[in-house]
């Protein structure tokens, strides 16, 4: 049995399909399970025990033609997208995969051999993801396990000793975002980390090269720095996992660090703007989401957008470093 998974999206959309290839191991021990990721899979599936072969595809420099050729040559028995991409529904159905399992609102989904609903309305990202294995023959709600794994050799694990950190003495802070109204105010940021360190706790500041001048401003705005360290672009992917994992606590914007904190069930407080909870993405465990109240325009996307859409970012600008505070006393 060949089994094969697409999932192309962003960061934190792979890491919540972890559950997904653990309980296709589980129903099919037997079987090869190859997956169809960004290149940001190989860090997220390194190490992974239940996935044989991971398939990079990058649409902006990779053939769609040879992936369609690589994956007939394959001859998988099943697919199965929780992408729902026009470009994973035909590259699919063109591979010659007889069993194809997708959403009923993936573009061309009628390619589809077996469609599941897809519906935002409150279910988790995880859980909506597994109901598509619902279509299997071995489906066994008991072999279903939904719990998002990263796993770290013993070198990357403690990777966050090489600041000085001790495990559980810090909190890890990622203000960044792909998406610009994501990101919660860098006063807020920097307000709330001046509290923090008033209050004797060590803080860490982490994101990707793209969130460096995010991270800059805010130490710059900082009064308390002596406890405070930007490790803004200077982390691989994986070593990051390492400092999210031994933090006492993560505070971040509604984006991946959310999910890779719940993969090693570090506390969460997530900070949510123009997205809401409906959309299924929260933390999945362990985590606490601060929103502003009584603002209609909310949601204004399912990802966000560059510019608030009508010039007020109210979302976020009602967020004040108080209201993120109280949460985060939930976990101190």
């Amino acid at each position: 049995m060949k089994i094969v998974v697409w999932q192309t999206a962003f960061l934190g959309d792979l890491i919540l399909t972890t559950p997904l290839i653990k309980s296709l191991k589980n129903l099919y021990p037997e079987s090869r399970i190859h997956l169809i990721s960004k290149p940001f899979g190989k860090d997220v599936f390194k190490r992974n025990p239940y996935l044989d072969e991971l398939i990079v595809f990058d649409k902006k420099k990779d053939s769609t033609i040879s992936l369609i050729k690589r994956l007939r040559r394959e001859d998988y028995d099943i697919a199965i997208s929780p992408h729902r991409s026009h470009r994973a529904s035909y590259v699919l159905f063109l591979s010659g995969i007889k069993k194809r399992i997708g959403f009923d609102r993936a573009g061309f989904s009628f390619l589809y051999t077996d469609k599941v609903p897809h519906r935002f309305d409150g279910i988790h990202e995880i859980e909506r993801n597994l109901l598509l294995l619902t279509k299997l023959e071995r489906y066994d709600k008991s072999r279903i396990d939904s719990l998002p794994e990263l796993f770290l050799s013993e070198e990357e694990d403690r990777f966050f000793e090489r600041f000085g950190l001790e495990d559980k003495k810090y909190i890890t802070v990622a203000p960044g975002s792909k998406w610009e109204t994501k990101r919660w105010t860098e006063e807020g940021f920097s307000e709330l980390i001046d509290e923090l360190v008033k209050m004797g706790e060590s803080i860490v500041i982490i994101g990707g090269e793209e969130d460096v001048q995010v991270s800059k401003r805010i130490m710059d705005r900082l009064i308390h720095k002596s406890n405070v360290i930007d490790l803004t672009g200077s982390t691989s992917l994986r070593e990051s996992f390492s400092v999210v994992k031994h933090s006492k606590l993560l505070i971040s914007n509604d984006s991946a660090p959310v999910h890779i904190a719940v993969s090693f069930n570090t506390p969460v407080v997530d900070i949510y703007g123009p997205t809401v909870r409906d959309f299924g993405f929260y933390p999945y465990r362990n985590g606490v989401i601060v929103e502003a109240e009584g603002v209609e325009c909310r949601p204004c996307g399912l990802h966000g957008h560059k510019k608030c859409p009508i010039g007020s970012f109210e979302c976020m600008k009602k967020i004040k470093s108080d209201d993120v505070l109280e949460a985060v006393r939930k976990f101190l």
